[in-house]
């Protein structure tokens, strides 16, 4: 397993990190999901340290706590050899946003069920409008001088709101986010245009979520197939990011064409993909059981060739959004602004 540096900080992660979102099973969206129990969980755990993956993800709302929980008793009496990521701020319990109040219960509430004395990367669900950024931050500092967070972190924050954000943690000497964690897939490339070259210049590093495109990069949707009657898209696909069925095809003829030649199967390529990406510095993967874990384990120990990748970035190429387009078609712009890969 490779090991990055995660952002500017001197946090090293594996370059595939865990998503415990399958743990607990409670709830209309996450019960669809999965519902790894401890016994399956711990199991989970022991291949993924076997792997050399040590980083588990998680959130406070993912099956209403029980994936905290259940992360925390497959974890028990191995916590010095796994680093925790968590999660808050969507609505839950009666309650949502980062106050200094939320934040404050949310560390502690996530301690008693992870059954941890700190949390190695706590993150920020999503921006919270009705917090001033004062607040949030110098909570996070009180935290972390608490010792019970150890890095900080957000997620699906656009690109004003984590600049803001940096320049307030610099001007009051506040810890600095080090992490993004980022919808980025070859077919939902977004990331790229903003959020990707802020993070190169400001030092944060992407934690990618949802890699195979909310489940259809999985090899199971082709052209000409249908969706298999099984597949979970057929009731969740509308909490996801959208795709269009003509760009999703584009890109999975191609994944198709590079898994004739290269054997690795079609998520493995999406994924190893992924891993030579600018600012990627870990690609959360999920498993409702044993077998696609161990298949996802297997996008990393090789690369792609560089002709294979400029064949998938070509594949799954889109129109720029303004400002970027059409100035980074010309050459003269082109050279004051290159794009970021």
């Amino acid at each position: 397993m490779e090991y990055r540096r995660l952002g500017a900080s001197g946090l090293e992660v594996p370059v595939l990190s865990f998503g415990a979102a399958t743990f607990g099973g409670r709830g209309a969206l996450f019960g669809e999901w999965g519902d790894t129990d401890v016994a399956g969980a711990r199991r989970m755990v022991d291949i993924c340290l076997d792997a050399g993956l040590t980083l588990f993800d998680t959130a406070d709302v993912y099956s209403d706590g029980a994936s905290e929980e259940v992360l925390g008793q497959a974890i028990k009496g191995r916590r010095d050899r796994v680093l925790i990521s968590t999660k808050t701020g969507l609505p839950w319990e009666g309650g949502a946003g980062t106050s200094r109040v939320r934040l404050i219960k949310a560390v502690d509430d996530a301690l008693r069920r992870l059954g941890t004395a700190h949390i190695d990367l706590f993150q920020l669900h999503a921006y919270d409008a009705g917090t001033p950024l004062h607040e949030v931050l110098s909570t996070l500092d009180d935290l972390t001088r608490a010792g019970k967070i150890r890095y900080a972190g957000v997620s699906n924050f656009s690109g004003w709101q984590l600049m803001a954000s940096l320049d307030l943690a610099d001007r009051y000497g506040y810890p600095r986010y080090v992490a993004h964690q980022v919808y980025y897939s070859l077919v939902g490339r977004d990331y790229e245009w903003d959020l990707m070259p802020l993070g190169l210049v400001q030092g944060v590093g992407a934690m990618v979520w949802s890699p195979l495109g909310w489940g259809r990069l999985t090899g199971k949707v082709r052209r000409g197939r249908p969706l298999p009657a099984r597949s979970r898209l057929h009731r969740t696909a509308d909490y996801g990011p959208p795709v269009e069925d003509e760009k999703l095809y584009r890109a999975v003829d191609v994944l198709d064409e590079i898994a004739e030649e290269t054997g690795k199967a079609v998520p493995q390529i999406a994924l190893n993909w992924l891993l030579r990406r600018p600012t990627v510095a870990s690609v959360i993967v999920g498993a409702r059981d044993e077998r696609q874990l161990r298949q996802n384990l297997g996008a990393v120990g090789w690369s792609l060739t560089d002709a294979q990748i400029a064949r998938l970035d070509k594949a799954s190429a889109t129109t720029a959004p303004y400002p970027h387009f059409p100035y980074q078609r010309q050459e003269g712009f082109a050279r004051l602004n290159p794009p970021p890969v």
